[in-house]
């Protein structure tokens, strides 16, 4: 059966991509990881995709904070295209993804969510979780679309909330419940569509 090629837009250290990465690796996941993108020039995602010997490319996002230009996503769907990428995977990817980019890769673009969306969409869900005194919350991976984390639901996974949690130690808890998810999704995702 083919392999589903991935490319990957990043921003952060990378623990959901090697999480993939390895799932792939250990034969749970039949994909092939083409490219990893990000918009930061030095970050953590960048060194794994070189340590995983994978194009690694830094594009610069331009000068706005919470998107990238019309130039710069221009060029990650080249890129992306380049490669021949069937899914575009966000992992830890802080900003908004623009109408381009949906249009190149429409119902073809993941993202994980630390919530069980629809519930605490945006930043620092699992703080926010905390703060609302919810003794569930979990990760979410949905399809992306116009709406911030409103995308079709595709898998999510329950995490407690325990007795003395903190920010810190809740998110901890929940990304290793991302890292089990994301890959499954992803697996799902490709006996669905090709």
């Amino acid at each position: 059966m083919d392999k589903l090629k991935v490319g990957i837009l990043g921003s952060g250290r990378g623990s959901n991509f090697e999480a993939i990465a390895q799932s792939i690796d250990e034969g749970a996941l039949n994909a092939d990881i083409r490219v990893v993108i990000s918009d930061v020039e030095n970050s953590g995602i960048l060194q794994l995709a070189h340590k995983w010997e994978i194009r690694a490319e830094f594009v610069n996002p331009g000068q706005f904070r919470t998107k990238m230009s019309v130039e710069a996503e221009a060029r990650v769907i080249e890129i992306l295209k380049e490669e021949g990428v069937d899914l575009v995977v966000l992992a830890g990817f802080m900003r908004i993804v623009g109408a381009q980019l949906l249009r190149a890769f429409p119902d073809r673009i993941l993202n994980i969510h630390p919530s069980l969306l629809p519930k605490f969409p945006g930043l620092e869900a699992w703080r926010q979780a905390l703060e609302a005194g919810e003794t569930v919350t979990g990760c979410t991976v949905h399809y992306v679309d116009a709406i911030v984390d409103g995308g079709r639901i595709i898998a999510q996974e329950k995490v407690p909330i325990l007795p003395g949690d903190t920010p810190e130690s809740l998110h901890q808890r929940i990304q290793k419940a991302e890292h089990i998810l994301y890959p499954k999704a992803i697996s799902y995702f490709r006996s669905e569509n090709l």
